[in-house]
């Protein structure tokens, strides 16, 4: 596996893939790596020949007074992960390397983002949109992987994939999550046992949904609402951000009967202490 810490080096290595007629997956990454960014790199594996993985912790998207910072870093572990899942390629950069000056072009999806984490987390994802297409520059894949647990994530990057012809698909992928059903993710190094004893409830409240709705037939968005706020609360230290259900990937209110929608998510942000968790689940008509 081939460490690559700057742009000039991996353009030299792309060169090289691409001579080969390969085909690239990249899955883009903050690293302290987990199993769901594993199974990332095992679809990619398994559809394409190549397989490069990022790691930067990108400052653009966090917010005065949020966890920058304090964001896990452990770049010996990740580099051992990251080759034995089969990454053939981590690309490796420093802040300075991605933004060499201040940064004066940015990338912005307006519509998407003022919801959710939008509203919460103001430019958040416009330091997402930026580095990501940045990386997809550098990177130039034919498909790229990325974890469901950020949906929102996800509707934006693929708005800006078509919106700006960027020559990759954008491959959604499913929620990897704990024995108990806490979704994966880096920050929950962050909970207190007693914190992560409490999570769960998050996915409890989520696979709850089938039950309500076969209950009450014409339930609605904001009567969903109301009852995952209510399971979500009885956790003594959740303190909610955003319980919302909404139409996806437009992100809007749903207007009819969830029953006769057809497709919707809901989408939850919870702070235990001061670690943020999010998760959702998406409903699609068969």
């Amino acid at each position: 596996m081939k460490v690559l810490r700057t742009i000039g080096d991996y353009k030299l290595h792309l060169q090289q893939v691409k001579s080969g007629s390969r085909t690239v997956g990249f899955v883009p990454t903050m690293g302290y790596l987990h199993e769901g960014h594993m199974s990332l790199v095992a679809r990619a594996k398994a559809e394409t020949d190549h397989v490069v993985m990022s790691i930067f912790v990108n400052p653009l998207q966090f917010g005065p007074g949020e966890d920058f910072e304090r964001y896990p870093r452990d770049e010996e572990r990740d580099l051992a992960l990251a080759s034995q899942a089969g990454a053939d390629a981590v690309f490796l950069p420093s802040a300075a390397e991605m933004y060499p000056s201040a940064v004066k072009t940015t990338v912005s999806v307006s519509g998407l983002t003022e919801r959710l984490c939008g509203a919460s987390r103001p430019g958040h994802f416009s330091g997402v949109a930026t580095v990501v297409s940045k990386l997809f520059h550098i990177v130039q894949p034919d498909r790229a992987y990325f974890g469901m647990k950020d949906a929102q994530q996800v509707a934006v990057i693929q708005q800006m994939v078509n919106d700006l012809n960027f020559p990759l698909a954008v491959v959604p992928c499913p929620t990897l999550r704990e024995s108990d059903g806490l979704a994966m993710s880096s920050r929950n190094v962050y909970l207190s046992r007693e914190e992560r004893k409490q999570a769960p409830v998050l996915y409890r409240a989520l696979q709850s949904i089938d039950g309500w709705m076969n209950e009450e037939p014409h339930m609605t968005g904001a009567m969903l609402e109301e009852r995952l706020r209510r399971m979500i609360e009885s956790a003594p230290d959740a303190d909610i951000d955003y319980v919302q259900v909404l139409t996806y990937p437009g992100l809007e209110p749903v207007e009819a009967p969830l029953g006769a929608a057809d497709t919707f998510i809901a989408a939850v942000a919870v702070k235990f202490g001061n670690t943020r968790l999010i998760d959702n689940r998406l409903f699609q008509k068969q």
